[in-house]
């Protein structure tokens, strides 16, 4: 079987930009000749590969497709790239990565992408037990996950361990504390989002299976202000932190309680220039994270 061209440019047009209209728009082609290209593609596969809702989002057949465009495209630039000696096209390099990485060691990596003239670095910000699946569907060409298993056509590394401490206000703590230590049952906490399970292990691991008022606050460094003003208690990367536990800003709850996430670099399986490049600086920004 063999895919054409226009089909699969049609593809990735409709996933990237929502409708059928939008992609016309994008490829300069009227929304009638994209309908006829899916249709078309559906039609050899004997599968479709779209769900027309709006946005419209792709089936698992077309998922399949979608990340074999994906991979076809970065192929055919870098090779127009090499041809062109250097004065080719800027090349799309879709990553996913967590919040928190992003938020601390990942920076190592925009500040190695910032020397790329021929790179545009499109981040998609994913939980990392969420990343993973951004593979499967073809949206991204990279993610850093923590999951150790390698999705279909993907190469797998591990990188490292992030850690996280269960911190909060002294003031908040001593107000929450009982005879044996923190109240964990009746302290507020802060989440990340609905995603968010690790103050959720934290508890766990206490015998806790509710807690208090639970706030939302979905951002990295959000999260850290709304701990740091004593809205509820948080596990915080420790290379977050900063002094803030050395000058008494901030407490540990325990001092033995931690959780550790390790965390993977998957990405596809392909001989490309640009996947080894952004490889190569995750895992040179990875070298700060716990062995």
């Amino acid at each position: 079987m063999s895919f054409r061209t226009e089909q699969l440019a049609a593809l990735v047009a409709i996933v990237d930009h929502g409708t059928f209209d939008a992609a016309a728009r994008r490829l300069s082609v009227t929304p009638s000749a994209i309908s006829q290209r899916i249709r078309a593609l559906e039609s050899q596969l004997g599968q479709v590969v779209l769900v027309r809702t709006t946005p419209v989002r792709t089936t698992p057949a077309g998922a399949v497709v979608l990340r074999l465009a994906r991979q076809q495209q970065l192929l055919e630039r870098e090779a127009v790239a090499e041809l062109a000696a250097g004065d080719g096209p800027t090349l799309d390099l879709p990553v996913a990565v967590n919040a928190d990485s992003l938020a601390t060691w990942f920076v190592g990596v925009l500040a190695e992408c910032a020397a790329w003239d021929d790179v545009v670095l499109r981040l998609e910000v994913e939980d990392q037990d969420h990343s993973a699946a951004l593979l499967r569907t073809g949206a991204v060409l990279g993610a850093v996950t923590s999951d150790p298993v390698a999705v279909q056509g993907c190469a797998v590394e591990r990188l490292g361990v992030m850690r996280y401490l269960p911190v909060a206000t002294p003031a908040l703590a001593r107000r929450h504390t009982s005879g044996r230590g923190p109240d964990w049952a009746a302290m507020p906490v802060v989440r990340f989002n609905a995603k968010d399970e690790l103050q959720d292990r934290l508890l766990a691991a206490h015998g806790v299976t509710g807690s208090g008022r639970t706030h939302v606050v979905p951002s990295s460094e959000g999260f850290l202000a709304a701990v740091r003003a004593g809205l509820g208690w948080g596990v915080v990367p420790e290379a977050q932190l900063g002094d803030d536990l050395r000058t008494g800003r901030l407490v540990r709850l325990d001092a033995r309680d931690r959780v550790d996430v390790p965390l993977y670099w998957q990405c596809w399986r392909l001989r490309s220039a640009h996947l080894d490049r952004i490889t190569a600086a995750v895992r040179a920004a990875a070298a700060t994270l716990r062995r």
